[in-house]
């Protein structure tokens, strides 16, 4: 849906690029301060941020697709599928998480 929508919108989201990396790497930190901290709310937090930023990856990079912003179709493919790979193990962490019984 995400990526149907970047191919039908007239909006340019070519700006979004410097914000997600940085969200990106806030999330990495956040993510392994979390290994000591071992909260699950945290967690929690970290997995539905991951959510949020990897579905803005994936109108990011489907958008930089349609203008040619990749030199090659494999590093094209390449990004949408980590994006979507990252997406999804961002909603099983939330989902694994609501399952559990061991909430904090």
């Amino acid at each position: 849906g995400i990526s149907m929508f970047a191919m039908t919108t007239k909006k340019d989201y070519s700006f979004m690029g410097k914000f997600l990396f940085i969200a990106l790497i806030i999330v990495i930190v956040a993510g392994i301060s979390n290994i000591f901290i071992q909260s699950s709310m945290m967690q929690l937090a970290i997995a539905s941020v991951s959510a949020l930023l990897f579905s803005a990856f994936i109108l990011f990079d489907t958008q930089n697709i349609i203008k040619g912003g990749y030199d090659s179709p494999v590093e094209a493919a390449l990004s949408l599928y980590l994006d979507f790979f990252n997406l999804f193990i961002s909603l099983l962490q939330i989902l694994g998480i609501m399952n559990s019984g061991d909430r904090e």
